[in-house]
């Protein structure tokens, strides 16, 4: 492993780590840190923008390709199956749902989970249509 390489995970790894205890204590009312953590998650947001330096000096740019149209869909349907299937989570997870709540985000969920799964498949048949092209 290149020392390179090494850097970027420890500067990911603590990055991340005090992004995330950043925007917990921003978003977790009882802590009452916000105005901390605000600062937490920027000082967690400039480590993990440490990381473009080092990148850009371990991996040299390469010619770009042609965009690949399959891969952009496939990125956008799953971010779309992503974000479905939270709303229905976050529908069954609220304070005192009711049973319709639960029945409605479980429901979406599911429809969500199904866009992830079907994914593949959509990827798969588009890229056996461009190769027949």
């Amino acid at each position: 492993m290149k020392k390179e390489t090494l850097l970027e995970i420890i500067l990911g790894t603590i990055g991340g780590l005090i992004f995330a205890v950043g925007m917990c204590m921003c978003l977790i009312p009882e802590w009452d840190l916000f105005s901390a953590g605000v600062v937490v998650a920027i000082i967690g947001f400039i480590i993990l923008l440490c990381i473009i330096p080092v990148y850009r000096k371990s991996h040299p740019r390469k010619e770009h390709a042609p965009i690949n149209w399959g891969i952009v869909l496939t990125w956008v349907i799953g971010v779309v199956g992503a974000l479905v299937m939270g709303f229905g989570m976050s529908r069954v997870m609220v304070d005192h749902a009711s049973s319709s709540d639960m029945i409605v985000g479980i429901i979406i969920g599911v429809v969500g989970l199904l866009i992830c799964v079907l994914n593949y498949p959509i990827y798969s048949y588009l890229k056996a249509n461009k190769n027949e092209n």
